[in-house]
């Protein structure tokens, strides 16, 4: 499990990504390297990490499901996942 503090510094990048989005689109497509750089770092969505939407877990993230490696095998041994069988784990 996360620290509630890692989930929040998350959640505040992504407020800024968000925000900055269509500013920072406007300044590539215009090559304005040095309006860039003025933008707050946390702005750049390749400083956001993905994250287990239940846990929050970091590592081991299957992109495909939004979901860390374990909490993807609980829920697919208990069939909460469907069509996704057991095989030999």
């Amino acid at each position: 499990m996360a620290k509630e503090s890692m989930k929040a510094r998350e959640r505040k990048r992504q407020k800024l990504v968000d925000r900055y989005a269509e500013k920072r689109a406007r300044l590539k497509a215009e090559g304005d390297f040095v309006g860039l750089s003025r933008l707050p770092r946390n702005s750049n969505p390749i400083r956001l990490h993905n994250r287990c939407k239940l846990t929050g877990r970091p590592k081991g993230y299957m992109r495909q499901f939004g979901l860390s490696r374990i909490t993807f095998r609980e829920m697919a041994s208990k069939g909460l996942i469907p069509g996704i069988r057991k095989a030999s784990w």
